[in-house]
């Protein structure tokens, strides 16, 4: 056995891949990870795996060079860009003779570090609890020992090892009670905003994306917003007046390529405001070349928490980030797109115009002459309870109409919704829409 160090700050970083060199963004993000977590990385050493050793992951060979490299830089932590078993986290502690810690570790290593609010703590807690569950193996010698000694306890008694396991259920059992009280504070606390008929955005997207600092230009709030992977944790709610009406906004925490499912069970209430959500804003880093990717992992995560079907609109931030690129209202591709730069406060303004069609907060008003013949328009629009007033003559009928934009929008592009499209024509003209170009 050996003496597990203390330190954990200089960090030898081993990428597992398959086939091929791994891509370098992979890298560089679990690079970001380790810093993340306060860790200095002191060298990277990727590892081509096409059958995983069961014992170990990698092979003789490469744990050799594993630690060298070790000794050679300096580092008394080992972190692995892979989910480790138990019992090939323990093989590598006594071949490396250093602590090894897995990708699923190194994330609940950074969410204990940021969460803050009382319900955030519990759901780390309960996560590292139930991944410690599975490492209680008899790694350490203080696990063999046994409780015997005093009368009436003699004998095999209950080791260690069984001790630990006992008190580790024992937290888990009180945490999820927490839990579930929090849960159902929270609960009540989203039918109260269901009941005050105010539609519900939640912002989402890929951790560090720009989230935080969105919503804090949106709200005036003062969430914590920094250049790091998993910034904030906790969910915040606040109300947000636009020019067309009111919001529920919520700001969720960020996903990540890989992220464990015990992570997801775990922040399941946190992820319910997005669950819950009329609409989701899409933040994505504009100047990200791999843009696409994070949207589609982010995509994956959504239809993994049951919010794949929620109607999204796409925010392209950090514009500011990519030369001569302009806020821009991208609404008729396939998936509507702001481009926006939150940090310097560019498009804020489209992105409240695109929310208010998107929530039918942007109303088409006005007065409308139907022809005699235009009968099914008009038990169109009454159906839809669009007609505030009427009247008829033998000429057709006068309405005062007031329905949602995107209905008025939907109805003009039919081949009788010629009327609506002139009174959609008097209204003001609306922002460019040609979208930004692409980064380099």
């Amino acid at each position: 056995m050996f003496e597990r160090s203390r330190g954990g700050e200089n960090a030898l970083l081993i990428q597992p891949h398959a086939g091929g060199p791994p891509a370098d963004d992979v890298l560089e993000e679990f690079a970001e990870l380790a810093r993340s977590a306060g860790a200095s990385v002191a060298g990277v050493l990727t590892a081509r795996i096409d059958r995983p050793n069961p014992a170990t992951l990698i092979g003789s060979g490469k744990l050799e060079e594993a630690k060298a490299a070790c000794e050679a830089v300096g580092a008394d932590l080992v972190l692995v860009n892979h989910a480790l078993t138990p019992i090939q986290e323990r093989n590598l502690e006594k071949a490396l003779e250093r602590r090894v810690v897995d990708r699923t570790g190194l994330i609940l290593d950074i969410f204990a570090q940021r969460a803050r609010s009382h319900e955030g703590k519990l759901q780390v807690e309960l996560a590292q609890l139930r991944h410690i569950a599975t490492r209680l193996v008899r790694g350490w010698t203080h696990l063999e020992r046994q409780r015997g000694g005093a009368i009436g306890l003699r004998g095999p008694g209950e080791t260690q090892l069984e001790t630990d396991r006992r008190l580790l259920q024992k937290r888990v059992e009180i945490l999820q009670k927490r839990l579930e009280k929090v849960e159902v504070q929270r609960a009540q606390m989203r039918r109260a905003r269901v009941r005050s008929a105010l539609p519900r955005v939640a912002l989402v997207g890929y951790t560090n994306a720009g989230k935080s600092t969105l919503f804090n230009a949106l709200t005036g709030a003062d969430a914590y917003a920094a250049d790091q992977l998993f910034a904030t944790l906790d969910p915040t709610v606040r109300r947000v007046n636009l020019d067309v009406g009111a919001v529920v906004l919520a700001d969720t925490v960020g996903f990540v390529r890989d992220l464990p499912h015990e992570l997801v069970a775990a922040f399941r209430s946190t992820l319910g405001e997005a669950r819950e959500a009329d609409l989701l804003l899409h933040v994505v880093d504009a100047a990200d070349p791999l843009r696409e990717e994070r949207i589609a992992q982010v995509d994956a995560v959504l239809q993994d928490i049951g919010a794949g079907e929620l109607p999204q609109l796409l925010v392209f931030n950090k514009i500011d980030r990519i030369d001569g690129a302009r806020p821009r209202l991208d609404a008729h591709a396939s998936r509507p797109a702001v481009w926006l730069s939150a940090r310097e406060r560019l498009g804020l303004t489209l992105l409240g115009e695109a929310l208010g069609e998107r929530l039918g907060l942007r109303r088409l008003t006005g007065t409308l002459r139907l022809p005699p013949d235009a009968g099914r328009l008009r038990a169109r629009l009454l159906a839809l309870g669009g007609v505030r007033d009427e009247q008829h003559d033998a000429d057709g009928w006068t309405l005062q109409i007031d329905l949602p934009l995107t209905e008025a929008r939907r109805i003009a592009s039919q081949p009788d919704g010629q009327p609506l499209r002139s009174l959609l024509q008097a209204l003001p003209s609306t922002p460019p829409t040609d979208p930004v170009e692409s980064p380099a």
